[in-house]
């Protein structure tokens, strides 16, 4: 389970990675609208410093509602750095056994926000195939209602023929069509 979880992780930052490398406007609103593509960005590496640090054992601080501004002139190699380290960090012996669901959530956030970014950019947000199932089934039901709060906005109702990735979308609030 664990080398599955380090390469669905590294699965979606591949793919995030390249909806980075793919954002030119720093100031085109997101999905979040309170959020501009450098919002998100730097969002995307207060998370991945998050998960690194608790990785490591560190007493690491969740990502702040208004994200510090961690962005250089170099967003792609900032994020290569974040990822890597994520990655490192995990990838220690026993480490996903001792973290539980962190790694399943670290790999669910970077896919979702690689879809944030994707749409804020025009650039393509169809996930790569199994992804979205994979992340769907690593946050749904994880979150209580209180805790979805300033995480995710309400869900969306969809039919039964909804795709994966429209259900993961709409689970965590954002609109899938």
């Amino acid at each position: 389970m664990p080398t599955d979880l380090l390469d669905l992780y590294r699965r979606a930052s591949e793919w995030a990675a390249d909806k980075v490398a793919g954002a030119r406007d720093m100031e085109a609103v997101t999905p979040c609208p309170e959020w501009r593509v450098r919002d998100l960005l730097n969002h995307m590496l207060d998370t991945q410093r998050y998960f690194a640090g608790a990785a490591r054992g560190e007493q690491a601080s969740l990502p702040a509602p208004s994200p510090p501004s961690l962005l250089s002139n170099d967003p792609g190699a900032d994020f290569a750095r974040a990822t890597a380290e994520v990655m490192d960090a995990f990838a220690q012996d026993g480490v996903v056994e001792r973290t539980g669901p962190a790694l399943g959530i670290a790999f669910s956030d970077q896919l979702l926000h690689g879809w944030d970014l994707a749409k804020a950019t025009d650039q393509d947000a169809t996930m790569p195939d199994g992804l979205a199932q994979a992340a769907f089934d690593c946050i749904h039901g994880r979150f209580t209602d209180e805790q979805r709060k300033g995480v995710f906005g309400p869900e969306i109702p969809v039919g039964d023929d909804a795709t994966p990735q429209q259900r993961l979308l709409a689970y965590t609030g954002r609109d899938p069509f």
